[in-house]
């Protein structure tokens, strides 16, 4: 306690006199302290609800959709803010809100998350964290990097990854229970969006896939969100933009994230890191956003790492985490009232954040470190001369002995000895809608993606067309045979490695599908369904267009029935080589690997094609068995030569004829019964349905553990445990 003692007279000795509390006089910054003699007073809860006496007046409606409030007072600490250069949006006392809102409480006691190998000396990410956020309020948990935010941000909606235990309890309006489908929203801090769909249609398609209910409903909650979001003005702009126009930046694609979790009207919205990447201008419209989407009654928690004044004037009540230790829980006034009674006053011009990070963040020893060799050329560095372990120690010591502490506690069991209404779930979709949806969405991106579709398109065309110029002309007599031979095998192995330009367009479904999935918008199979479904009358266009164009080029056999097989065996091959290209994807879920194991998979596959070296005498082991097998260029090239030569024949002088299986004999390996080009066929169909059925399992686990999956809290529903 010395040491403690010392180190904080330290600084306090090293600050300027002008940032000691005692000495500061009312200015356009004053907003660092209390109402003058309440130094030590315990922080205010005047706007938590009682659910017999409260200042708020909650009534669920039958549907169990929403909760309507009479009254939302505004923050007590907006009053008292003013930042000098711009000041925060005051918000009116006493506003009554007429329309519906969705808002509940949450409390949190003893929550303690540990997850396998997270760190070095400890598996405890967040340690005895105790908390609660209200309706109409906006709670900040914020920390340095690594200080366990955003755990315990997961740990609070229930969405911990599978290596996390989590420990305490979680009371969602008095009662312990797990938060049904619906009553709650996610976004989190890397979202992945549509670009080709416009603002409107993005949320449309997130409404169909999240509500049920008629079409008109759907619509009218998409408006809502846009209107509470602020996005009207880009609501019907396109998201990535195109060749002429840009798309949103990088405020408002954060916007429409939040929009999508909007849609449900959640009782809680939990946002990781709200104002990732924005500029000064973008966090501060974002944030004033928030606070009016909280001023509805929405109960909103988010992780922040730092913020400006005007911001940070904006919330409501801060969590201050480091390394998992709870150093501070109450309203952000009397945060700052915390550091300047553990004697860490914050100066005049410096931010909030900015000043408690640099009295928590272990990382600026390193920089106190390094400024000790040029101090004495540029003066004394009054800002970074504390030792921050003795100051965390400090602030976690000052705050488990302050009337903070004992008031949190106090409104834990406030929050937790009555039970409020319960949280209903608002229903899913039925799978065959949220199919029919994500087909009809794939088929609108894909007639808009120009670049790895239509382009895409446009290549395969100019490949046939290549491919037929240079094996045109060919004839049908005995010496054309091998040259046909190499045009089919070129052809159908050039279109297979072409293939692989889809790489990033199943990139960005994949992620789609893994944010969906996330919030159980989607599935697994639905995907699959969805993205099959909506890929066919691509492929089937591309096999048609570039079969014509090769066929009637290199001058095969003139028959309808023939140039049937020809498209059917193509576009089975195209089918192949997709289920080929997602497996691969959902593997890496990186472009350049994909692309890079993509090319070694095609050429392995085409030397043991049956071309180059005829099957038969491919080396026994790996070439033969199985590489020539899984290869499914082998059994489209051979049905598509079984198509062109069985039942042919060739005449050899003026006599003898030989038949077009004797005419392959040394040149490939075909069968001689004349349905053989039908099993052939259904070896390929066999193949497509088995990698889509290696891609759902991958999706299934491999991708899933690239997210995180929902999780059940202490109790699930046939056990739980009300207090």
């Amino acid at each position: 306690m010395e040491e403690i003692q010392s180190q904080s007279d330290h600084y306090r000795s090293s600050s300027s006199s002008a940032s000691s509390p005692a000495s500061r006089v009312p200015s356009s910054n004053f907003f660092y302290l209390r109402k003058p003699g309440s130094l030590r007073q315990p922080i205010s809860f005047e706007d938590s609800p009682d659910w017999e006496d409260t200042d708020i007046e909650v009534k669920v409606d039958e549907g169990g959709d929403s909760i309507n409030a009479a009254t939302t007072p505004a923050s007590p600490s907006l009053s008292k803010i003013n930042s000098g250069s711009l000041p925060s949006p005051p918000l009116p006392e006493g506003v009554v809100i007429t329309r519906k809102i969705a808002g509940a409480s949450i409390a949190w006691k003893d929550l303690t998350v540990s997850i396998k190998g997270k760190r070095r000396y400890s598996d405890k990410v967040v340690k005895s964290s105790n908390g609660y956020a209200l309706p109409g309020t906006m709670t900040v948990i914020m920390g340095p990097a690594k200080s366990g935010k955003s755990t315990l941000l997961r740990a609070l909606a229930g969405r911990l990854p599978d290596s996390a235990r989590m420990y305490g309890e979680v009371f969602v309006n008095g009662t312990k229970m797990c938060m049904p489908y619906g009553s709650y929203g996610f976004v989190d801090r890397e979202t992945t969006l549509i670009g080709t769909l416009t603002v409107r249609e993005f949320l449309y398609y997130s409404a169909l896939l999240q509500l049920p209910g008629f079409l008109c409903q759907k619509r009218s909650v998409v408006e809502d969100a846009i209107d509470s979001m602020s996005l009207g003005d880009y609501a019907n702009k396109l998201i990535g933009g195109h060749c002429y126009m840009k798309g949103l930046r990088r405020g408002e694609r954060r916007r429409v994230s939040i929009a999508r979790e909007l849609v449900m009207r959640p009782h809680i919205l939990f946002i990781d890191e709200p104002l990732y990447r924005l500029d000064s201008v973008s966090a501060l419209l974002m944030m004033v956003t928030l606070k009016k989407l909280a001023s509805t009654g929405c109960t909103l928690i988010f992780t922040m790492y730092q913020s400006s004044t005007e911001v940070f004037g904006l919330f409501d009540r801060i969590c201050l985490l480091s390394n998992g230790n709870t150093l501070f829980f109450g309203e952000t006034l009397a945060c700052l009232q915390h550091f300047s009674n553990a004697g860490f006053p914050c100066p005049i011009m410096q931010s909030p954040s900015d000043h408690f990070l640099r009295a928590i963040n272990t990382e600026f020893d390193r920089i106190i470190a390094m400024c000790k060799s040029w101090q004495d050329d540029h003066g004394d560095l009054s800002a970074v001369n504390m030792d921050t372990a003795v100051a965390i120690r400090t602030l976690e010591a000052t705050y488990r002995s302050s009337a903070d502490a004992a008031a949190l506690e106090t409104m834990i069991v406030k929050l937790t000895e009555k039970e409020g209404p319960s949280l209903k779930s608002k229903g899913t979709v039925g799978n065959i809608m949220r199919v029919a949806v994500l087909t009809w969405r794939s088929l609108l991106i894909m007639s808009r993606e120009w670049k790895y579709y239509w382009l895409r398109l446009i290549l395969y065309m100019l490949l046939a067309l290549c491919i037929g110029t240079v094996f045109s002309g060919l004839g049908h007599s005995l010496s054309s045979v091998v040259t046909r031979v190499a045009a089919i095998f070129v052809f159908v192995s050039f279109t297979s490695l072409l293939s692989i330009a889809s790489v990033p367009a199943q990139m960005k479904e994949i992620k789609m599908y893994a944010c969906e999935e996330s919030n159980l918008h989607s599935g697994a199979s639905l995907f699959l369904l969805g993205q099959l479904f909506a890929s066919i009358p691509f492929l089937f266009l591309i096999s048609i267009s570039s079969s014509l164009v090769f066929y009637f080029l290199v001058g095969l056999r003139d028959e309808f029935s023939l140039l049937m097989y020809f498209v059917l065996n193509f576009f089975t091959c195209l089918l192949v080589n997709e289920g080929l290209v997602l497996a691969v994807t959902s593997i890496w879920q990186d472009i350049f690997w994909s692309i890079l194991t993509l090319v070694s998979i095609h050429v392995i596959m085409i030397l043991s094609a049956g071309f180059l070296r005829i099957r038969s005498a491919l080396p026994g082991p790996v070439w033969m068995y199985p590489v020539s097998y899984l290869a499914f260029h082998t059994y489209s090239i051979q049905g598509l030569l079984e198509n062109e030569y069985i039942e042919t024949s060739f005449a050899v002088g003026q006599v003898r004829t030989i038949s077009g299986n004797q005419a392959l004999q040394n040149v490939y390996d075909i069968s001689t019964n004349s349905n053989s080009k039908w099993k052939n066929l259904l070896v390929l169909f066999l193949m497509a349905v088995a990698y889509r059925v290696i891609v759902f399992v991958l999706l299934k686990f491999c991708v899933r553990k690239n997210i995180f999956v929902r999780k059940l809290f202490l109790c699930n529903q046939n056990t739980r445990n009300p207090r």
